[in-house]
């Protein structure tokens, strides 16, 4: 009898992967609606700043930071732009960092979170520093460039294709556009695009990849998003 009903006790789905524990499903739901919300708060939040904008406002010669002041030593503050401007680099700073926080609770992605969380604090750093302060707004703007376009490529580790391509390009785009803008603005490609053009090519590829990536952390499992990598 016993010889009989012993294979029934047998495992027979000992390949089938473990489901995620809740904690985590709830960690990476969380920091897919942070960044989701981030993503698509910066973007709606500059156009409406853009079409508050009391004055001449150009894509072109105007950085997205002059929606909240221009430079000294004559600096002008424009409302309600200004204001918009600024909260919404607060409140998306904020969901930002929270983010990174709660992505790295869920994937344990060290590297990726600690980019992340430096875009989110130069993003915040952004709103509280207006360029009426231009050496702290400066510092503010390259902690969320550089590891900000970081972070993007580096996403792309462990990631489902053709995420992982995409991901890789838009961090590469912005990467390369920060530094041009930098290094290279009397270029001739770069001059036509402008101040402002040049560094919207930095700024959108990363914040399409915020709502991109917020919205894959939304819709993956945790075997799809391959566990928790500690060491990638």
């Amino acid at each position: 009898m016993t010889a009989r009903t012993q294979p029934l006790l047998m495992p027979t789905t000992a390949s089938t992967p473990p489901a995620p524990a809740p904690a985590s499903q709830r960690d990476r739901t969380v920091a897919g609606l942070c960044l989701t919300l981030a993503g698509v708060g910066i973007l709606m939040g500059s156009i409406t700043a853009e079409a508050l904008f009391a004055g001449v406002y150009s894509t072109h010669a105007d950085t997205l930071s002059h929606l909240g002041a221009s430079e000294p030593p004559n600096s002008v503050v424009t409302q309600p732009s200004a204001a918009t401007f600024d909260v919404t680099m607060l409140v998306t700073g904020a969901l930002i960092v929270a983010g990174a926080w709660f992505a790295y609770r869920a994937l344990h992605r060290r590297p990726v979170a600690i980019a992340t969380a430096l875009l989110g604090i130069g993003v915040l750093g952004v709103g509280v520093f207006p360029l009426t302060h231009p050496g702290p707004h400066t510092i503010s703007a390259m902690i969320a460039f550089y590891p900000g376009g970081i972070a993007v490529i580096m996403s792309s580790r462990r990631t489902a294709r053709p995420f992982r391509y995409l991901w890789t390009s838009l961090g590469a785009v912005s990467l390369v556009a920060i530094t041009l803008g930098l290094f290279f603005a009397d270029w001739a490609p770069v001059a036509n695009l402008g101040e402002g053009g040049i560094e919207r090519w930095n700024a959108y590829p990363i914040v399409l990849w915020l709502v991109a990536y917020g919205s894959y952390l939304l819709a993956r499992t945790g075997a799809d998003l391959g566990g928790p990598a500690r060491h990638s």
